[in-house]
């Protein structure tokens, strides 16, 4: 009975006693301070110091290796969560265009800039249009500039270019236009949408997104342009 008596005050099944137990020792026991334990041995880290109140209902065979060692049990963070959260909140529309683009889709957050760019998704390309039986890429600039920011903008991209400020294209943000020679002069604009995609109307696509980085626009682009929003 002494022998019982003094192996239970060790395991730390009497109040107040705790367990030091150190690399290679192992415990074969079907039960420890009332919490059901695998018949298989457990290794413990050495220096680690257990109470039968820090013992956990969830050391189940979920958290055991092929080692039969303890495994930490991943704890998704409050930054994880949030993500997940803010996805689940996320349109078709904004998934549509992330997968376009290459991005995240919880950046893209002017849910109001991507619905007004579905809205005229394809509308084709007619010089001097301005509404959806054709529309060139100085107007639907326009139209997205007031639209999407309230800001009203003259009508031809020369004008345009002429009113606003001159933006690298390192140092492009959202809702900036985008001013290109295609056949001298500012004679093509789009609205600048990150990660080197911008919205136009294009000659060929109609209302369409390409990117910077295309040999064509790469070659043909003049300047960023920003109006005070």
């Amino acid at each position: 009975m002494k022998y019982l008596f003094f192996f239970a005050v060790a395991l730390g099944i009497f109040p107040g006693t705790f367990i030091k137990v150190t690399a290679q020792t192992s415990i074969n026991l079907e039960s420890v301070a009332g919490k059901h334990i695998s018949k298989t041995s457990l290794h413990f880290i050495e220096g680690i110091e257990i109470t039968p109140e820090k013992i956990s209902d969830n050391l189940s065979a979920d958290n055991v290796n092929a080692n039969n060692e303890v495994e930490n049990t991943m704890v998704p963070s409050a930054g994880d969560i949030a993500s997940d959260h803010n996805i689940e909140q996320c349109s078709a529309t904004q998934f549509k265009y992330a997968t376009m683009m290459n991005r995240e889709v919880e950046t893209l957050t002017d849910t109001a800039l991507y619905n007004f760019i579905d809205e005229w998704w394809a509308t084709r390309y007619r010089y001097g249009g301005t509404d959806k039986y054709g529309i060139d890429c100085s107007a639907f600039a326009g139209k997205v500039l007031e639209s999407v920011y309230g800001i009203s903008l003259p009508r031809t991209a020369a004008e345009q270019y002429k009113l606003s400020e001159r933006i690298s294209k390192n140092n492009l943000v959202e809702g900036d236009l985008v001013f290109f020679n295609t056949r001298g002069g500012i004679s093509h604009e789009g609205v600048y949408l990150g990660n080197n995609y911008f919205v136009h109307s294009s000659v060929n696509g109609g209302v369409t997104i390409s990117s910077l980085t295309d040999n064509y626009y790469s070659r043909t682009f003049i300047s960023g342009g920003r109006v005070c929003k």
